[in-house]
């Protein structure tokens, strides 16, 4: 029997289908999963409101872990129940974790990286232009009157100078919630948190370098395929922060203490997690590899990526219990103002590193008004951004 044309779609089925898509398509890093989550899930499909969306991610960065994963899985997880949860994180980490494992064997085989110098020229201005579009969205749902304003270019202007932005996110938080208290105004709940961490994961991309440049090994431990496994579940359930946090972590454990890798290799694998889509945190697909060989790569993957499950199964009661107190409100409604600050200050530097030229302003511009105006799908943008990327390179 032919199913008719518009049929309704199994929630499942229709989680699997976004998910994997975005798994192989979500270039950028975090701040541009969540931009391209929302168009998804906000713009295109409806499953949930802006301020919805933004209870979800609030919720996700208050756990440790991949954030955007775990905003994905979470997603999963009230679209279709508890399967939708297993199947929206595996369809989103599996694609990333392919691509990895063949540059892994690649660079085991050959020595080397493969240059995509320039597919990025094309990728990178369509992903700023993606965040700007995702950025004012969100914005029209926090930034409502003077004092969330005032707060949120306070908070962009520190970021910019160079300030933690962890302790710019909790400090913003604060403030506001203070200015409301003194102002008189009850507090709304109204969001959880806003886009927290979210915009320190691209932030820190900038520094990678000048983190790993230091000592090596002192000595090699004997390799171990449950040591591995056991070091890459401990980075998962401890790591807060951001996804670049992962190389202070990794160089700790792989480089120092147990002596399997090279600041070199490091640096390797850290740029293969950068710019293959979806989660940052495949760049445990490659150094399990490595050090491995496909069952390293299979342990490493299972043990970063396990406790975001396990977090995002146990949340949904916290979650309404904060999105319900009145005293954790007004705070959380200032981390909103002051994340969303952040976002953008990682829209400005992106924007330094991937507009170079008329062609790149032009595609970011393009982007963002396309969104603006038309329900498109971000990923044809993408594919259209490396497919002017390879002509000018081959033109040139």
């Amino acid at each position: 029997m032919i199913q008719p044309r518009d049929a309704p779609v199994h929630p499942l089925a229709e989680v699997a289908g976004l998910f994997l898509r975005l798994g192989c398509t979500a270039f950028g890093g975090p701040a541009a999963h969540v931009a391209m989550m929302r168009e998804e899930v906000v713009r295109r499909r409806r499953w949930i409101t802006d301020a919805q969306f933004l209870d979800l991610l609030g919720i996700t960065n208050l756990i440790p872990g991949p954030n955007s994963t775990e905003l994905a899985i979470y997603l999963g997880y009230l679209r279709a129940g508890r399967p939708g949860l297993l199947v929206a994180g595996v369809c989103f980490i599996g694609p990333a974790m392919a691509m990895v494992l063949v540059l892994a064997w690649a660079y085991v085989t050959y020595g080397a990286l493969p240059q995509v110098a320039w597919l990025f020229y094309g990728i990178q201005p369509v992903v700023v232009g993606i965040i700007a579009q995702a950025l004012w969205g969100l914005g029209r749902a926090v930034l409502r009157g003077a004092w969330p304003l005032a707060v949120g270019a306070l908070v962009l202007g520190l970021q910019l100078l160079g300030l933690n932005p962890l302790l710019l996110l909790f400090g913003g938080g604060l403030l506001y919630a203070s200015g409301r208290r003194l102002g008189g105004r009850r507090p709304q709940v109204r969001h959880l948190a806003g886009l927290p961490l979210v915009a320190g994961r691209l932030r820190e991309g900038a520094g990678l370098a000048g983190v790993v440049v230091g000592a090596g090994a002192a000595g090699a431990a004997p390799f171990s395929l449950l040591t591995l496994f056991l070091t890459f579940l401990k980075i998962g359930a401890l790591l807060y922060g951001s996804g670049y946090v992962l190389l202070a972590f990794l160089r700790n454990d792989f480089v120092l203490s147990l002596g399997w890798l090279t600041d070199r290799q490091l640096l390797d694998a850290v740029s293969v997690g950068q710019f293959t889509p979806g989660p940052v945190f495949t760049t445990a697909t490659f150094i399990g590899y490595l050090v491995g060989g496909w069952p390293g790569a299979v342990l490493a993957t299972l043990g970063i990526f396990l406790p975001s499950f396990v977090f995002v199964a146990l949340i949904p009661p916290l979650a309404a219990r904060l999105r319900s107190s009145r005293w954790t409100a007004p705070l959380l409604d200032g981390v909103n103002v002051a994340a969303l600050a952040l976002m953008a200050g990682v829209l400005v530097q992106l924007g330094q590193a991937a507009l170079r030229d008329g062609l790149t302003w032009g595609l970011a511009l393009g982007t963002a008004a396309i969104l603006l105006r038309y329900k498109i799908n971000s990923v044809w943008l993408i594919l259209a951004g490396a497919a002017l990327g390879v002509l000018r390179f081959w033109l040139l």
